[in-house]
């Protein structure tokens, strides 16, 4: 029986598999070519990275339209990013025209939304309802936790958020809560009532939050079968793209999607249509993903969804795509024995026609500085070979693992940017500490005080903000001094207490700032203020960065204070103010990406660094302790490994800062899963123990379960004399209005004495180009570089 073609209603019986122009499918190999043409009931292609996923899915939904066994509007084509849709929308109407314009290709929230849109008032929602995004969301919380005076028990907004976000995407409503929560727990049964109020303040706004929308669509084919079976037998064939990543509420909500349409929901002038004397078949569905990839835990994604895929579907057919169109086989050599330490996954091995290619570059540093360095002169050499900044790609474990690297960046005078985050200086948590500082060293900058007043919340809000600075405008005063006055001003017994509490505590630091090192100045008020330990308490992963970041420039100070023995306060505001004002260089080679690696999943670049790769790092030292933790930071090593196409590079160092202490660093588990034969293992200049002396090397003794690791060799006695660590990190200097010409001789105080060989920029964006006597040729900063014309 042949379904009739309509635009809500009908379905085919169709053939595994079917004929096709041979024009769509030119250029495929087998396994993609069997992936396009299949017809079953179910369809998982596993893609290992670089294999042509995409082409593969795009050209099996032109071959639907072109070959005529489904309209365009019967063909559901979900992705995780507006981007990723825009891309696929594009590539297929490159194939079919027009045709495709009919498609619903889109998220899994926008396909909702269009749903709900239409859907809104069965669920007792106004069709123009609201979208709170997360600052609406937070901005509702705040307004709640506030009424119930719920940070009295430890709740913060982001913390409730995230445990709000995180049920949701559970579908785990306020009324499911209730019945499972323990009331005999006061936080608990607290938090109750504070998910409670949102949900109901959410109501009142005839508003969704965006977990909601998945969420209630589920609910709504649920809870009114009629309306899923309109939208069962619309979509007659539903493909989903990184299928390795959806959580419960995604899958929840692919399953109601391709149900069998029961004969009741079939409509009668339908079924006399087309002689139905029952159902209407499920429609079929097209998954697409690599369980090797999946690295989205923390934000719910399950990655059962795939691995039992066939479980969940026994009639499935699974192709798995493994010859890899991006890489070297060295490359993927390590990345094929990496992850085969995984268990939970589909097996497969990733290989190329495209050649062998150069071997993975490692290196151990002395410093994290001296990792960045080392990176910063690869990246030079690379680019002297014909690479563009643009092709080079730097990766990190954690935000805060970005600070040496655009500290050592900026002095070396090379372009970068940060792409999904904020360079070190700018991101909120550090400019919040940096305020705090400023006001130590210059109580007169009001706006420093403004910025740090209510941060973290003391219940000094915007009222008596602008109270305070009208009562020291009225008297000539600071801000300042006009906390100190608060107990005339009559603005409430609690307020007051926080402003006085805040002003002792700046004027007690204040107090030892000429004397005090950096370090201990900033941990006092990260400490007193409890800024820190509220980031930590959250619960939120984003709080938990936040952290690391602050600890990261604890970490900064110390170091300063190591490096400038009678360096105050003051010289170390002076140095990171002109750190943040050189850090704009640019180049027409475009700018070197430094990213996490969570935001490098789907990029790949000629060039990439790896660095970071220890113990507490990759893998994370959070990870390490959660179930399954260990294989996804393993699959993050994977992911970061498969972005590379020609050459790779993995670096650690030998001492980390941890808690803004430095500690001994130790060599990743994962570089020992690298076969030997694959990596060159560089080190610090000046150390003659040969190429190999660095390399670390598993120790066959376990403690806890856990493998101890050593290196090869002990370093030297003698420590390298151009030694990058304690000189290209000195004390950051200003050389003011120095120019540089052709064939100037200078003296650096690492590099040593070179010949300037060009010079480009204007102003404190000038750079020199330098080829120095020993260490080869570098570009500088003329502002701040630590030099001297000869």
């Amino acid at each position: 029986m042949t379904w009739l073609l309509d635009d809500l209603d009908g379905d085919q019986a169709t053939p595994d598999a079917v004929t096709v122009d041979e024009e769509l499918l030119a250029g495929l190999n087998p396994q993609q070519r069997e992936a396009v043409l299949y017809r079953g009931p179910a369809l998982l292609i596993v893609a290992g990275a670089g294999s042509g996923k995409t082409s593969v899915l795009t050209r099996r939904i032109a071959g639907l339209i072109a070959s005529r066994e489904a309209w365009p509007s019967q063909i559901l084509a979900i992705t995780f990013t507006n981007k990723a849709a825009a891309e696929m929308r594009g590539r297929i109407r490159e194939l079919v025209g027009s045709d495709a314009d009919g498609m619903w290709i889109s998220t899994f929230h926008s396909a909702c939304v269009r749903i709900l849109r239409r859907q809104a008032e069965v669920m007792g929602l106004k069709q123009g309802f609201t979208i709170y995004d997360t600052a609406d969301s937070r901005a509702l919380l705040k307004r709640i936790l506030k009424e119930l005076d719920a940070d009295t028990l430890g709740f913060s907004v982001a913390g409730v958020a995230n445990r709000i976000s995180k049920l949701k995407n559970e579908l785990t409503d306020v009324d499911l809560f209730a019945r499972q929560v323990n009331m005999d727990d006061p936080k608990e049964s607290a938090f109750l009532e504070l998910f409670r109020r949102y949900t109901q303040g959410l109501r009142r706004a005839n508003a969704l939050d965006f977990d909601d929308l998945i969420a209630e669509t589920v609910y709504l084919f649920r809870a009114f079968p009629d309306v899923a079976a309109l939208y069962q037998r619309r979509f007659r064939h539903v493909l989903v793209d990184e299928y390795q990543d959806t959580n419960a509420a995604q899958y929840a909500l692919i399953r109601e999607l391709v149900r069998p349409v029961a004969p009741e929901h079939v409509p009668l002038d339908t079924r006399m249509r087309v002689g139905a004397d029952g159902g209407i078949p499920a429609a079929t569905l097209t998954v697409v993903g690599d369980s090797d990839q999946s690295i989205y835990a923390f934000r719910g994604a399950d990655m059962r969804n795939i691995v039992e895929f066939e479980q969940d579907f026994p009639q499935a057919k699974v192709v798995l795509l493994e010859q890899n169109y991006r890489s070297t086989q060295n490359i993927l050599d390590a990345a094929n024995a990496v992850i085969g330490n995984n268990f939970d996954r589909v097996a497969k091995n990733l290989f190329t026609t495209g050649g062998a290619g150069e071997r993975i570059v490692g290196y151990t540093g002395y410093s994290a500085h001296d990792e960045a360095q080392f990176v910063a002169d690869e990246i030079e050499a690379l680019k002297k070979a014909g690479e563009t900044y643009d092709d080079v790609a730097v990766f990190v474990r954690t935000n805060a693992q970005t600070r040496p690297l655009e500290e050592i960046f900026i002095r070396s005078a090379i372009p970068y940017r940060i792409p999904g985050g904020t360079k070190f200086y700018e991101r909120a948590e550090i400019k919040d500490a940096m305020a705090y500082l400023i006001q130590i060293a210059n109580p007169d900058d009001d706006l420093a005080l403004r910025r740090v007043m209510n941060v973290p919340r003391r219940g000094i809000g915007p009222a008596t903000e602008a109270a305070l600075q009208a009562h020291a405008e009225r008297t000539g005063q600071t801000l300042r001094d006009a906390m100190r006055d608060a107990a005339s001003l009559g603005l409430g017994a609690k307020v007051t207490g926080a402003i006085l509490d805040l002003a002792k505590l700046l004027d007690d630091v204040a107090a030892t700032a000429a004397t005090a090192a950096p370090a201990d100045i900033l941990n006092t008020l990260l400490q007193q203020t409890g800024y820190l330990a509220g980031l930590r308490a959250s619960g939120d992963a984003q709080d938990e960065a936040r952290a690391e970041n602050l600890e990261e420039l604890v970490a900064q100070t110390r170091e300063f204070r190591r490096q400038t023995p009678e360096g105050n306060l003051v010289d170390f505001l002076t140095g990171v103010a002109l750190f943040a004002a050189a850090d704009e260089i640019d180049d027409e080679d475009g700018s070197v990406s430094i990213m996490t690696l969570h935001t490098a999943k789907g990029l790949e670049y000629d060039a990439v660094f790896l660095t970071g790769v220890e113990e507490e790092l990759l893998p994370h030292r959070i990870s390490s302790g959660e179930p399954g933790g260990i294989a996804e930071e393993r699959r993050l090593f994977y992911v970061g490994i498969t972005r590379a196409r020609k050459r790779l590079y993995v670096s650690l160092s030998m001492t980390r800062s941890l808690f803004g202490e430095p500690s001994v660093a130790m060599p990743s588990r994962f570089l020992q899963e690298i076969p030997a034969s694959l990596i060159d293992w560089k080190q610090s200049p000046g150390d003659a123990a040969g190429r190999n002396a660095m390399r670390p090397r598993a120790v066959t003794s376990r403690e806890g379960g856990r493998p101890k690791f050593s290196y090869s060799t002990s370093f030297p006695s003698d420590r390298p004399k151009k030694e990058w660590t304690s000189a290209v990190t000195a004390t950051v200097r200003d050389n003011g209005d120095l120019t540089l010409a052709v064939g100037d001789r200078i003296r650096h105080t690492d590099f040593g004495e070179g010949r300037v060989t060009d010079v480009t920029g204007t102003g404190s964006k000038s750079i020199a180009e330098v080829q120095f006597d020993t260490a080869g040729r570098k570009r500088l900063l003329i502002k701040i570089a630590p030099i001297e014309k000869l």
